[in-house]
């Protein structure tokens, strides 16, 4: 039988139930969930298996590639230094960074960058996934191109080259690389078993990324389109993550590792508006500026209706009907894990797992955990 192991508080007992049934059902192969209510962990669970085979359990301990959710500790790296006085949303990237302004990017703002409006969604063909790899070429490259749409009129999402472009300033700013950032100044501080990347000491605890049954081919777009441009520059395939090259990389947009109980432990400064149990990590003004809405509507890349604040996307029905409006900001990993911020309620919910879905945001699993945890607090939401 497939263990369940961890512990919910008795209102919570409904979310237990939940994630049996997807165990069970064969739905979710491993994951791990956690509810941060205020400081209280109210859900932690962690279960399942490793691996296809089901023959290697999930562990306490167990990380994996959280895919996109890489993407909020980015973010997260970013609001550290506006809080410092270091970054300013609203100024010229080429601020910090002087030779992006190259090819008529010389208005794209820091703001557009962490909105995913920039009109740099990838890298200009030939490109490689390998190219991807060598961060700080990968970054000159994408500072000579020329944008694929006017920066600010629209989203494109950043796939895999967000963490370049707001490492790059991360790096302008302070020297070190994001990864060493992340490590440095949110990782350690906060007690929390997150890395961008992966180290060889925890290889053996890494949970293999399960491909969905199948893969995105993005030749079937129309090569004309944003789209294309962006799934090609480069193309990948989920299997990649898998790979030493990957995990060896530092993909601020894709290849952070963890789990929920590491995810949350971040992703609650946001929730309890800058402090954390080790001090306040931000001030309550600089997570307030996350709200400024700098997009609404279809995204050129994914498709999807989204709303866009700063660094983080806002509750938009259209799209994930399941997330609560109110001050709530989120996003999520390729094939369905999820991190949710709910300043309102002071509550952080975290979802990681290996089992990928065919979902670009979110997914079935996800949207009865997240459901079952509104109701145990009595607050409905959709279906």
């Amino acid at each position: 039988m497939t263990e369940l192991n961890g512990t919910v508080g008795a209102p919570f007992e409904p979310v237990r139930h939940a994630v049996l049934q997807q165990l069970r059902s064969g739905a979710e192969v491993g994951l791990s969930l956690l509810v941060d209510l205020d400081g209280e962990k109210v859900v932690d669970l962690w279960g399942g298996h490793r691996d296809t085979a089901r023959t290697r359990p999930w562990r306490r301990d167990t990380i994996t590639n959280v895919w996109s959710i890489t993407k909020t500790v980015t973010s997260l790296a970013a609001l550290l230094l506006v809080d410092a006085g270091e970054l300013d949303v609203h100024a010229p990237v080429a601020r910090y960074w002087p030779e992006f302004a190259a090819n008529g990017k010389q208005d794209v703002e820091v703001r557009h960058l962490l909105s995913h409006t920039s009109g740099v969604s990838g890298l200009d063909h030939p490109a490689r996934l390998e190219d991807l790899y060598d961060v700080r070429e990968a970054a000159a490259r994408m500072a000579s191109q020329a944008p694929w749409w006017r920066p600010g009129s629209a989203a494109g999402y950043h796939v895999l080259n967000y963490g370049h472009l707001v490492g790059e300033l991360v790096h302008r700013l302070t020297g070190l690389s994001l990864r060493d950032f992340v490590r440095r100044h949110i990782a350690e501080p906060l007690g929390a078993d997150f890395r961008i990347g992966v180290e060889e000491a925890d290889l053996e605890r890494v949970a293999d990324i399960i491909p969905p049954a199948l893969d995105f081919d993005p030749s079937l777009l129309d090569h004309d389109t944003v789209a294309y441009k962006t799934f090609t520059g480069p193309g990948f395939r989920a299997s990649a993550a898998n790979s030493p090259a990957w995990r060896a990389a530092d993909l601020g947009a894709a290849n952070g590792h963890g789990n929920a109980l590491s995810v949350a432990d971040i992703l609650a400064t946001i929730s309890r508006e800058g402090a954390t149990a080790h001090g306040r990590l931000l001030r309550p003004d600089t997570v307030k500026l996350i709200f400024d809405e700098q997009f609404r509507g279809s995204d050129l890349v994914n498709g999807l209706h989204l709303r866009w604040g700063i660094g983080y996307a806002l509750p938009d029905r259209r799209t994930l009907p399941w997330i609560p409006d109110g001050r709530v900001v989120f996003w999520g990993g390729w094939g369905g894990s999820m991190a949710i911020m709910d300043l309102d309620r002071r509550m952080t919910i975290s979802y990681v797992m290996n089992s990928m879905g065919p979902d670009i945001l979110g997914s079935p699993r996800a949207a009865a955990y997240v459901t079952a945890v509104y109701k145990a607090l009595a607050i409905d939401t959709p279906s």
